[in-house]
């Protein structure tokens, strides 16, 4: 038997999985959760780094004896150490207002096309490069001592075996990577003043990392994407999928990298393929409402806000999920009506009627995210298949099946520590590779199927939609 410790960070909570796999079956559980909530820390939003080392500490307690562990977290993010090996300060949050207008001013001077074409990712302003350009500009010194730049999963497991490596995937979220090298993208380091030699050694997922306490650390797929494709429980090349949780990432698999489409990336993907894809705000909007109105004191459960939403008269407004105001913490609710407002639409004034905009809204942009993939790859997708947390939500399910007119196959609600388990156990040589992977999960997983339904009310309502999408950022729906 093998056991292997799963850490997985999310955008409010961290967990510990432990798993056990022995002739071919697979049991897990969860053992240890913790608050992975940001911090302010020097006028900046940041990751808690010193507090989730000790819950890190407490799950591996916890875990008893176990043969290996590894890290995933979202991408992008990073913490940066001196010559002596010391972090310098605290790693800064990805929703830290620090890069506001870097994307602007770049592009000035390296058009959005040529970066694009050199990195492969989508240009958004969380992203690595612009982390960096705004570190630079604001805080130069900070740069100047950093000796190292590791991403955060990667950070993770130096603190504990003070050996640094980067892996692939989380390396592919930067803007700083060359998918068809796969090296640094040296021209859009050497265009912006960024030191090659700040990066550890690239290494591909799967690569043991060092030791902890006589357990291996495997550098896993860092990016909890790459994490939860791994994981998707079929090996079927025309299904698209849907990493749901806090972000949607919706995209398919493909032997090579495609520089077609400016507004969908290109990331590295465990077994080796990459993943096509559009990253897309997901269920933060609930996430973030339902904050908002505990804030005000109103507590909702999630069963509680589909069941309104439920109540709600369909069709009534929409917002595009990615309009920037929808990305900082506060008060979603509100920006939410000053949008309809400032569209003209509807403006919701209860809870179900903007929980139902939510939902709405993101079926809908990712019907237009799924055409705008099928386009570029020339490929008609059978199946819309949903990985992680939104996995478990009934109403996104059906209301995604309905907009994109295909079906819905939802599960596992755990792909993202399953993806990191997998991938553990083909380093240990437990599997011989992850397709194996795959199709364990295939045969002991729930899974759930949605049929696509009311297409022609779906339709009318998306004909509204694109044109919200065509008068705010003049994209061709």
């Amino acid at each position: 038997m093998k056991r292997v410790l799963a850490f997985d960070f999310g955008a409010s909570s961290g967990r510990a999985i432990l798993a056990d796999y022995q002739a071919g079956q697979l049991h897990y559980r969860e053992i240890h959760r913790f608050e992975n909530c940001p911090v302010e820390r020097d006028g900046h939003l940041c990751w808690d780094f010193d507090a989730l080392l000790r819950e890190i500490r407490e799950g591996i307690e916890k875990a008893g004896e176990f043969d290996s562990l590894g890290f995933d977290t979202w991408g992008v993010d990073f913490g940066l150490l001196d010559a002596e090996g010391r972090l310098i300060g605290f790693p800064v949050h990805y929703r830290d207002h620090r890069t506001e207008g870097c994307v602007e001013t770049v592009l000035e001077v390296f058009p959005a096309e040529e970066l694009y074409a050199r990195t492969g990712n989508q240009i958004l302003a969380i992203n690595t490069l612009f982390q960096l350009i705004a570190l630079k500009r604001q805080e130069p010194e900070l740069l100047e001592r950093a000796e190292r730049l590791l991403f955060m999963p990667d950070l993770f497991g130096w603190a504990l075996c003070g050996k640094m490596a980067c892996e692939q995937s989380i390396a592919s979220t930067s803007q700083l990577l060359d998918p068809a090298s796969g090296k640094w993208a040296a021209e859009v380091l050497e265009r912006f003043g960024i030191s090659r030699e700040i990066f550890a050694s690239l290494v591909p997922s799967g690569s043991v990392l060092g030791e902890f306490q006589g357990r291996k650390i495997i550098s896993v797929a860092g990016h909890d994407t790459q994490c939860a494709v791994a994981a998707l429980p079929s090996n079927d090349p025309d299904r698209a999928f849907l990493s749901c949780g806090t972000w949607s990432l919706l995209g398919c698999e493909l032997e090579a990298p495609l520089l077609t489409d400016p507004s969908l990336s290109n990331e590295w993907g465990a077994n080796g393929k990459f993943n096509y894809l559009k990253n897309i705000v997901g269920l933060w909007l609930i996430q973030e409402s339902r904050r908002e109105w505990r804030r005000q004191g109103q507590e909702y459960s999630y069963a509680e806000l589909e069941r309104l939403a439920l109540k709600a008269e369909p069709f009534r407004c929409f917002i595009d999920p990615d309009a920037p105001e929808f990305a900082p913490p506060g008060d979603i609710p509100g920006r939410i009506q000053e949008f309809c407002r400032r569209t003209g639409q509807f403006v919701p004034e209860t809870v179900g009627s903007i929980v139902r905009c939510i939902y709405e809204s993101l079926a809908m942009k990712y019907r237009f995210a799924l055409q705008q993939l099928g386009q570029s790859v020339g490929r008609r997708f059978s199946v819309l298949h949903i990985l992680g947390g939104g996995a478990k939500d009934g109403l996104l399910c059906q209301m995604a099946a309905d907009a994109c007119g295909i079906p819905v196959e939802a599960g596992p609600v755990e792909a993202t520590a399953l993806g990191n388990i997998l991938i553990q156990l083909y380093a240990l040589g437990e599997l011989p590779d992850l397709a194996s992977g795959r199709e364990l999960l295939a045969q002991t997983e729930l899974l759930r199927r949605f049929e696509s339904k009311d297409l022609p009310e779906w339709d009318q309502a998306y004909s509204r939609y694109t044109q919200i999408q065509l008068d705010r950022k003049g994209e061709k729906a």
